[in-house]
């Protein structure tokens, strides 16, 4: 009598992480974004409450900075409120910038904290337009801040100079802002919970925007922060609009933003795509 023996069968290769972005072609990137934006836009509609912040900040920013300090710092630039609204106007906008990349960053460690990036990160699907899909919804709830944020601005009797250079300003801020996403996407990864990203991004707005040109002018500051806010970029990024919209100096606050922005893409792109990826 004889026994069969049987050889035991292959198991199948194991994927490493990043073997699936290895393996997908540019279209199919192109198409799977496509996908995921969609699915953002439709949480975002099923969940109308997550665009009280950019609906409502810039209203509430605007009015308490108009009327709470536009009389004595509108004073100091020697016309009253009315110069204050000039001026703090295009510096609201390089703050919404900020302020709205922060968001990416808490919403994506929720994502994570539920079990969405999970499933996402089991698909053969391309791991960068998992973060890309959730960036480019970001700027589009960015450009809606920014509408709402000229509205409000053109109730409280800001005069736009230069239609054009409004544009070009808000296409500054959104370029910006989708180098800071980068950041505050690694953050989203690499912390435990939405509350730190929130606590980590607080700790690096505040000395940013107040140690900045958006609010105030920077001549009656101590030199030391005279000279940090010269290469601050929200300073570039508010003296670049400024110039845009009202008129005044452009071209420092444009090479400051445009190298800030490129730098934080090229640095912090590649980190939180790998950081997405390794997530054990």
């Amino acid at each position: 009598m004889t026994t069969a023996t049987t050889a035991p069968l292959d198991a199948p290769p194991t994927l490493k992480q990043g073997d699936a972005d290895d393996r997908i072609g540019l279209r199919a990137h192109v198409r799977h974004t496509g996908a995921l934006i969609r699915r953002n836009l439709l949480w975002i509609r099923n969940n109308p409450e997550s665009m009280f912040d950019a609906l409502l900040m810039p209203v509430v920013f605007t009015l308490l900075f108009v009327y709470v300090f536009g009389g004595s710092i509108g004073q100091a630039l020697g016309g009253g409120q009315d110069a204050y609204v000039q001026y703090v106007i295009p510096g609201m906008l390089a703050m919404m910038s900020m302020t709205i990349a922060q968001a990416v960053g808490t919403g994506f460690n929720e994502d994570f904290q539920k079990g969405i990036m999970d499933r996402f990160r089991s698909l053969p699907i391309g791991r960068a337009s998992v973060l890309i899909a959730k960036i480019s919804v970001e700027i589009l709830r960015m450009l809606i801040a920014t509408t709402v944020l000229m509205v409000v601005a053109v109730l409280v009797g800001f005069e736009v100079t230069s239609w054009s250079g409004l544009f070009a300003a808000v296409g500054l801020s959104a370029l910006f802002g989708f180098g800071v996403m980068w950041i505050f996407l690694t953050l989203g990864v690499v912390m435990k919970s939405a509350q730190s990203v929130q606590a980590m991004g607080f700790l690096v707005m505040m000395p940013l925007q107040f140690g900045s040109s958006i609010f105030a002018p920077t001549a009656s500051m101590p030199g030391w922060l005279e000279a940090f806010t010269q290469y601050n970029p929200m300073s570039g990024l508010a003296d670049a609009a400024r110039g845009l919209m009202v008129g005044g100096p452009i071209a420092h606050g444009l090479w400051v933003t445009l190298a800030w922005s490129i730098g934080l893409t090229v640095v912090m792109a590649p980190i939180a795509i790998r950081k997405f990826t390794n997530k054990a």
